[in-house]
């Protein structure tokens, strides 16, 4: 039973070739951000996905990658007859996760022919922006304040592929997930549609 265990993993270790075939993507990308005791706040941004195939088959990869987002959120109120701005808030979101993926079909390598793929992988991810979080001062009232600041904790993402053109261009949508753990500990949700070419 041992040497068919290990029979099988050799077969699958020879019979995947290692490589670095380096494959990028770019797109638009939507976060939502939740601060435990504070209101969900929305940004819209840009997002570049750059990734190494590391190990890969005809139509299965594993890969290492950072897709690298930048993104905004904000208001602006100005009356007109008065000329009084009442409002302006700009939000910044900075969100780069070095993501370890298992790549299914279309998207996968440059080799697959299979019109439809899919991916799962998971890693450890940076984030910096503005949160609101919820402070107490010395004296026990709890207010809400907008804070800049950086966390870093799990994350994990997971979409599917439809190969369009030739050369294994694709269309992805992405769905992604971090957890701070530091400093009010947010949780970060992501959607991001891209272009791999």
């Amino acid at each position: 039973m041992k040497n068919i265990r290990l029979l099988s993993i050799a077969c699958l270790f020879f019979s995947a070739s290692f490589s670095q075939n380096f494959m990028h993507g770019a797109g638009i990308s939507v976060f939502v951000t939740k601060v435990e005791s504070s209101d969900i706040a929305a940004y819209g941004g840009f997002t570049y996905s750059p990734r190494i195939n590391f190990l890969e088959t005809e139509s299965l990869s594993l890969s290492l990658g950072i897709p690298l987002s930048v993104a905004t959120s904000g208001s602006y109120s100005y009356n007109s007859r008065t000329g009084y701005t009442s409002e302006n808030d700009m939000r910044f979101l900075f969100n780069a996760p070095l993501i370890v993926n298992v790549n299914v079909g279309a998207g996968s390598t440059r080799e697959t022919e299979s019109r439809f793929g899919a991916f799962a992988g998971g890693g450890f991810g940076y984030n910096y922006g503005n949160f609101n979080v919820t402070e107490t001062d010395e004296y026990g009232n709890t207010y809400e304040e907008e804070a800049l600041f950086g966390t870093y904790g799990p994350a994990a993402n997971a979409g599917f592929r439809i190969a369009v053109g030739s050369q294994q261009k694709n269309i992805e949508t992405r769905f992604s997930y971090m957890k701070g753990i530091t400093h009010s500990k947010p949780a970060i949700f992501g959607l991001a549609a891209l272009f791999n070419f």
